[in-house]
């Protein structure tokens, strides 16, 4: 269903723009903007670029081959990546440089009080932000000592109205971002609906397998039907527990500060709560 533009106030464009590029996370939103895009709303989109972590589920993989197969997508996907980030947390136990992750730390004092704290997020920026942005760069033509101070680039983003509070402005003065899903007012829910009146597969979430912004839901599912990503998450969990430089106290993914395969992952509707963790990585994450 679409809805009438918002209007974002971005005015007429003061130069030539020289691309225009959709990040693609090939989660539920930013797989819906592609394939409307490719159906010819919003304009037209030169490419999209996927930022491969190295550690999402195989379905993630598997949805973005689909939408890389020919016929699906009118216009070229790239993938880039920093590394495979599973590998940098395991080599951050031999003290060597890491990307940390949103995850918990659980501290005790000498007087037995337990505190949880939650360890500063890079993975984001690093894993994600970072290599985008240098593809960008090189498809765009612009180079480090000469990059124009007013937009030649357009970044389509994914996010959706039940989302708009992750809606950022660039900090590149070269390139402007765009919510083509926000102008159209669609939600997660219209998505879905125009994803299945044009007989379109429903997309996998996009999120790393240890993703510590997991609800418990999340994770609960994981473990039932997806038990080889279950298993690497435990063992990854087991792994950062100690030792992670700079990090003071044990390490988890989950937010009880517990291990993984010990958690209780009943929901808080389960226990009649509301559940008000914000479970989704903000940024390029999870589009």
């Amino acid at each position: 269903m679409l809805h009438s533009p918002v209007n974002l106030g971005g005015g007429t464009e003061p130069s030539p723009i020289r691309l225009r590029v959709l990040s693609l996370g090939a989660g539920v939103q930013s797989t819906t903007l592609a394939l409307m895009a490719a159906h010819g709303h919003f304009g037209s989109v030169d490419c999209a670029i996927f930022a491969d972590t190295g550690w999402e589920p195989a379905a993630v993989y598997e949805h973005l081959h689909w939408l890389m197969s020919p016929n699906v997508l009118p216009f070229p996907v790239h993938t880039v990546s920093a590394g495979n980030l599973r590998e940098s947390l395991l080599a951050a136990g031999d003290g060597k440089r890491w990307a940390s992750i949103p995850a918990f730390t659980r501290t005790v004092d000498r007087r037995g009080n337990v505190s949880i704290g939650m360890i500063r997020r890079q993975c984001t920026t690093s894993a994600k932000i970072e290599p985008i942005r240098r593809k960008v760069r090189e498809l765009a033509g612009l180079t480090r000592k000469r990059s124009p101070k007013y937009p030649v680039v357009h970044q389509w983003l994914g996010i959706s109205m039940d989302e708009v509070v992750r809606m950022k402005p660039s900090r590149e003065a070269w390139q402007l971002n765009r919510f083509p899903l926000i102008e159209q007012r669609m939600t997660r829910k219209d998505c879905l609906d125009w994803l299945k009146s044009h007989g379109y597969p429903k997309p996998p979430k996009s999120a790393c397998i240890g993703c510590p912004y997991h609800s418990d839901a999340m994770w609960r599912s994981m473990r039932s039907n997806d038990r080889a990503a279950w298993d690497d998450a435990v063992e990854v969990d087991r792994a950062i527990r100690t030792g992670l430089r700079g990090i003071r106290g044990d390490v988890f993914l989950h937010r009880s500060g517990v291990p993984l395969e010990e958690a209780d992952l009943s929901t808080a509707t389960d226990h009649g709560q509301l559940d008000l963790w914000p479970n989704e990585c903000e940024g390029m994450c999870g589009l």
